[in-house]
């Protein structure tokens, strides 16, 4: 295993605030980019207001919410109203490869610092934005947030219980999605320029990025003219391939193909006619007849614990596993031995667990290495490697501008 980091030779200027564009900052910081965030003076990014909150160890409440999507980042403060942090980011944009922002669209233009501007500073920079909408169409303006995506996407549409209301995913997923495309756009990008030797501008939308996620959503209206109905745990293209109740919760069972569903017939439930059964025989007809399919299945289940039920179907090669929840995935070996929940030392939290990578590179592992910086924790450095002497940042920081 190399001690090199895939991203070292990458800096990324980080302009973003909140989630989605974070999210992004901090899977590239994680690789080992050097990310620098920059925020407001004084109130910094919205998330440091954000619970769940700590004591720290001046008393003060602290931002869990922050620490966790932030670690491995550098800290500087700057007032990009100001002529002088004008003049500071453009400095660090001449030596970055990358910059990232999640304003409204116009923002960053309308400062003076939009790609056109930047990209005359230095032609290989990549200028990359994650909002509500995208930089252009008719919605563009429109302010973005995830619950605004997964409603406009689709993706609220199709989730949730049969005939319930539709249903916001448990997370932030709308804003998770925007940043996991963003990340995947910015280093095409950077691939990109490796072939051309210019810099480009990546522009994702939150909306299109859950539209991407309803996957097959469109093709099945497209072609029967009906919209999706809301199906619960349910998958409408195979079954069973859904949530059932055993003794002490809800076990997850997905037969795929025929060769399953037989083996779970013959094997499982032992009862090798429902094979032949009119109702089953191929998926539509499974399809059309769950409910009674789940009431055998069920019966099955009922003195069964989801961890017996899990260990008989997986011994018969049925796809099978718990719903689990975060207590329970906290505890569960195979996600600690991923290291899916990593505990770091943080300067003025102590002990704390932040999320671990979920890209795992074999050669250059990505890592937790270092916690989210305090608020302007790296104006010192940061502006003496630009030049600045102390007594300058001194009076940088009486005037606001860091």
């Amino acid at each position: 295993m190399s001690e090199q980091r895939a991203l070292e030779n990458l800096t990324v200027l980080d302009l973003t605030r909140v989630l989605a564009g974070p999210f992004c900052t901090m899977m590239m910081a994680d690789m080992g980019a050097r990310v620098i965030k920059i925020e407001m003076p004084v109130t910094g990014d919205d998330t440091r207001a954000y619970p769940p909150f700590r004591e720290n160890c001046e008393g003060k409440r602290e931002s869990l919410y922050f620490a966790n999507i932030n670690r491995n980042k550098s800290g500087l403060t700057l007032n990009l109203k100001s002529e002088e942090g004008k003049k500071i980011f453009r400095q660090l944009v001449k030596e970055a490869d990358i910059v990232v922002e999640n304003y409204r669209p116009g923002v960053m233009d309308r400062l003076g610092l939009g790609y056109d501007e930047l990209k005359k500073i230095n032609p290989r920079i990549i200028y990359a934005a994650v909002s509500g909408f995208g930089c252009y169409g008719p919605y563009h303006l429109r302010p973005g947030y995830d619950i605004l995506a997964q409603a406009m996407g689709g993706m609220m549409a199709i989730t949730g219980a049969r005939g319930g209301e539709p249903t916001r995913a448990g997370s932030a997923l709308g804003d998770i999605l925007g940043g996991l495309h963003l990340t995947i756009g910015i280093l095409a990008a950077v691939n990109a320029r490796s072939i051309t030797g210019k810099g480009q501008r990546v522009d994702v939308s939150l909306m299109d990025s859950v539209i991407a996620a309803t996957e097959n959503t469109a093709i099945k209206y497209l072609e029967s003219g009906k919209v999706p109905p809301r199906m619960g745990n349910r998958y409408a293209a195979v079954s069973p391939y859904d949530g059932f109740n055993c003794k002490d919760g809800v076990v997850i069972i997905a037969c795929g193909n025929q060769k399953l569903f037989a083996k779970l017939c013959n094997e499982i439930l032992e009862m090798p006619q429902l094979v032949e059964d009119p109702r089953f025989t191929d998926m539509p007809g499974r399809l059309e007849n769950q409910d009674d399919l789940k009431v055998l299945i069920e019966d099955w289940l009922a003195d069964k614990t989801m961890e017996q039920a899990t260990d008989i179907l997986l011994s018969h090669g049925i796809p099978a596993g718990p719903i689990l929840d975060i207590s329970q995935i906290l505890a569960n070996p195979h996600v600690k031995e991923r290291e899916m929940f990593v505990e770091m030392e943080h300067p003025t939290l102590g002990r704390i667990t932040v999320n671990g990578c979920a890209i795992k590179l074999m050669d250059t592992p990505g890592s937790v290495r270092r916690p989210a910086p305090a608020l302007g924790q790296d104006n010192g450095a940061i502006l003496s490697s630009l030049g600045y002497t102390q007594q300058e940042i001194d009076q940088m920081s009486a005037d606001g501008v860091i």
